[in-house]
């Protein structure tokens, strides 16, 4: 669950992307794993699913990070956080997010998936259009 104010825009990357409604501190969080908030869902439910939301959550949610046969999906605009290289928040702890720097309101806030998706790997299509923007923000 998003712990900031936020608010969804189109990314120049690829669908849209989330964004700081407020200026966080370093070190604040910015999300963490609420079961009573964000959807936990048994793989083996997935096949009970139409196709078309078996496409979303494909996209949308990914293994628990204990649980990996337990998918989390994010009831907020967390699940349109992008991936980054050089993020602005931490997601070692897993379940719950920080900022490492501080957010200005109207900022994309950012995440590495490999802190909790370890195989993550960006689709081909994405690499050279992920190292233009990251470039265009270094």
């Amino acid at each position: 669950m998003m712990l900031i104010r936020s608010f969804v825009a189109p990314s120049g990357i690829e669908g849209v992307r989330v964004f700081a409604a407020e200026n966080i501190k370093k070190g604040d969080v910015v999300w963490k794993l609420d079961t009573k908030f964000d959807r936990l869902v048994e793989t083996d439910q997935m096949k009970e699913f139409p196709p078309h939301m078996q496409e979303f959550m494909t996209r949308y949610a990914y293994p628990l990070h204990d649980q990996p046969k337990t998918l989390v999906l994010e009831a907020d605009n967390g699940r349109f956080m992008n991936h980054s290289h050089n993020p602005n928040s931490d997601f070692k702890e897993i379940v719950v997010g920080y900022a490492t720097r501080d957010i200005a309101e109207g900022e994309e806030i950012l995440c590495d998936y490999s802190e909790f998706v370890p195989s993550h790997e960006l689709l081909p299509s994405l690499l050279p259009l992920m190292t233009k923007k990251e470039s265009e923000v270094a």
